[in-house]
């Protein structure tokens, strides 16, 4: 397989499906985003942190994956003519959505509560977290355009929400497993 295609060498790409596309629109935007959400997310896991964050970082970023599939998917060719689903992946539900909720308040147990906002930084992987997040907040604005526009399952906004949750939780963790101190903003 030839990583050049030259078929885009003119600003258009084809989504699953064949339709092509500009390559600024929206669709495209929607899941290039998440490809970059999850290059932070891999950055994040190839960090000196425990085992369990690694495992579960690496579930999220198989679901990113499964989700870019689904936009990058023309929505009026996901489904062939024989009825067949063009992709074969697991239909998205709210049983991730609650595992991430469940990883959440596991972490904010040891935790100490939050009185400020927390400044990014402290430590290059608690940074990284929060590098991760405001990409994961930027595909959520994104997708909710895209969702305006052309209607997907709902559930990639929740999960893509979430998800921003779950690393600025992560960013905390990590700040208590590193011994780093977190520095509030005090306006």
């Amino acid at each position: 397989m030839k990583i050049y295609t030259k078929t885009g060498d003119k600003g258009t790409t084809a989504l699953i499906g064949g339709t092509r596309v500009k390559k600024h629109h929206i669709r495209i935007e929607s899941y290039g985003t998440l490809d970059e959400l999850n290059s932070w997310l891999g950055l994040i896991r190839d960090q000196d942190i425990a085992e369990t964050h690694r495992i579960f970082i690496s579930g999220l970023q198989k679901q990113l994956f499964d989700i870019s599939a689904v936009l990058a998917t023309d929505p009026d060719k996901a489904v062939l003519k024989n009825g067949k689903k063009r992709l074969n992946l697991p239909d998205l539900n709210n049983d991730i959505i609650e595992s991430i909720e469940n990883e959440i308040d596991t972490m904010n147990e040891s935790l100490a509560p939050m009185t400020h906002f927390i400044l990014p930084g402290g430590h290059t992987t608690v940074s990284y977290c929060h590098l991760a997040r405001t990409v994961c907040r930027r595909a959520e604005r994104i997708c909710t355009l895209l969702h305006e526009k052309e209607s997907f399952n709902i559930l990639i906004l929740s999960f893509l929400n979430r998800l921003s949750d779950y690393l600025f939780v992560l960013a905390r963790k990590l700040s208590q497993e590193l011994n780093v101190e977190e520095v509030k903003w005090i306006p």
